[in-house]
């Protein structure tokens, strides 16, 4: 696990932990009992706040299974009991929400038993292995919360691959760290173009950058984990072990 102090831009101090779990598709009460144990182990190691990968509740990648309304309710449900465990300390969740007929790639910020407020992922891929317009609507707000006096912005893995994105609104918007989500399979060599490119965003943005992914397999595809810690040097401050859970 990896404290930061923020001196260029802040004196106070948090602790924060990236969760690199292995979930399963489709198993909405196991993936919920693993996020539960985690959230106790970060709590054990003061840790302020823990990020979990992208879609931890689901799994991902949930493909059609998030054409069933059962699901997509079952999954809420779990994250609302979630919540309710999660007290004196900040988690930041990926779950899939609903809205009007529409699905969103989402992550929830829970705190003090509450849901306190969800971003829904604004750049949705739809190449290679993924499919995600399929099924995903595309968000449309930047949301940044505060603690004890630090802004934060939540974004979603493709949200910071694209030149300008909700990274760089959120840094406009007073966000002094941002927190991604993240559940990128494995590939040759992707693992360091990743590390350019947190480390790019960081430097742009002279901010704060905690990257956070799965390991394991899902179907066809196979997760490396690789969280990561960038300050707004764009230097690597901690970086998680591949293909093996693990704190940041």
């Amino acid at each position: 696990m990896t404290s930061g102090t923020f001196n260029s831009i802040s004196t106070t101090v948090i602790r924060v932990a990236a969760a690199q779990v292995n979930t399963t598709v489709g198993d909405i009460d196991g993936n919920s009992q693993l996020i539960e144990k985690w959230i106790k182990l970060a709590q054990l190691q003061q840790a302020e706040l823990i990020a979990f990968p992208e879609l931890t509740i689901t799994g991902y990648p949930p493909e059609d299974l998030v054409l069933y309304d059962n699901f997509i309710e079952a999954n809420k449900t779990a994250l609302r009991h979630i919540a309710t465990k999660v007290k004196d300390i900040v988690a930041v969740v990926g779950f899939v929400d609903s809205e009007d007929g529409k699905l969103f790639n989402s992550a929830a910020v829970l705190h003090q038993g509450k849901i306190v407020t969800t971003y829904r992922k604004i750049h949705l891929p739809n190449y290679g292995v993924f499919d995600e317009r399929r099924y995903f609507t595309p968000g449309d707000e930047c949301p940044v919360i505060s603690i004890r006096g630090i802004k934060i912005g939540i974004n979603i893995c493709e949200d910071i691959w694209e030149p300008i994105g909700p990274s760089e609104v959120q840094r406009k918007a007073g966000a002094q760290i941002i927190i991604n989500l993240n559940s990128s399979p494995y590939q040759l060599g992707k693992h360091r173009h990743r590390e350019e490119i947190v480390s790019d965003l960081s430097r742009r943005n002279n901010i704060y950058t905690l990257y956070t992914n799965q390991i394991g397999g899902q179907d066809e595809l196979v997760f490396d984990g690789g969280s990561m810690l960038f300050d707004p040097d764009g230097k690597l401050l901690g970086n998680s072990p591949r293909f093996e859970e693990s704190f940041l």
